[in-house]
């Protein structure tokens, strides 16, 4: 539930793949047959839904549309949730996510009947919805970033329950005026990275910053918008 897979995971997957494509006396595609020479001797590689979703051969395949402008960074992603979380309630609810997938659809040029619309939407809650409540949280819409550019894989290892993460906040909040600013934010990502040398490394700190700070609302990033990133319990 990391949104990757890798190691077994990814070794499972490719037996799989090779196993039905053989049952159904189909060869792989060139497409699949790349996919393999390139992760089925290896355990050490990643791969995230939207990157799996190129060599998968479907005859209408939504997921790809994910590959557009909108999504190429960790801070568009960011940015394209402050959008559409309208109410900022730290979720997108299915009209919001609704939405989300037609101004996503629209950018990459395909025109869809409201009903057609209604089947993504639904397809993506029961695909990413890891907890089935009816809504995506940030981090599980969060797998529609390519692996390398999904900084908040780098976070789930560090995640604070809700009082550790209030004090944090307080701490660095150091004027107390209810929200942190760069510097403060910058100062917070610094300690971390240095607690949290295995998952965090100080030399993507810009790019981290960067990313967070595209949650803000004009440079103040409210307790809020934080928890998303680093609070594992409601506050």
């Amino acid at each position: 539930g990391n949104g990757f897979m890798d190691g077994k995971e990814l070794q499972n997957f490719i037996q799989e793949l090779q196993q039905a494509r053989k049952k159904a006396g189909l060869d792989l595609t060139p497409e699949m047959k790349a996919f393999v020479d390139q992760y089925g001797k290896t355990t050490d590689g990643k791969i995230g839904i939207v990157e799996l979703a190129q060599v998968l051969p479907t005859e209408e395949n939504f997921l790809l549309f994910f590959r557009c402008q909108q999504l190429k960074s960790s801070e568009d992603f960011m940015q394209t949730w402050r959008k559409y979380d309208s109410d900022h309630s730290g979720f997108i609810d299915s009209e919001e996510l609704k939405s989300f997938l037609k101004d996503l659809l629209q950018k990459a040029n395909k025109q869809i009947e409201d009903s057609k619309l209604t089947e993504y939407t639904e397809i993506m809650l029961r695909m990413f919805d890891a907890n089935n409540d009816g809504k995506l949280e940030l981090t599980e819409l969060a797998r529609l970033l390519p692996v390398q550019e999904n900084f908040l894989i780098k976070f789930q290892g560090v995640k604070m329950c809700a009082k550790e993460f209030n004090n944090a906040f307080e701490m660095y909040d150091q004027d107390g005026n209810g929200y942190i600013d760069e510097n403060e934010l910058d100062a917070l990502l610094k300690d971390l990275c240095e607690k949290n040398k295995k998952e965090l490394d100080i030399t993507n700190l810009a790019t981290y910053k960067k990313s967070i700070m595209a949650l803000s609302d004009g440079g103040k990033l409210y307790r809020a918008e934080l928890a998303l990133i680093l609070c594992a319990e409601e506050n």
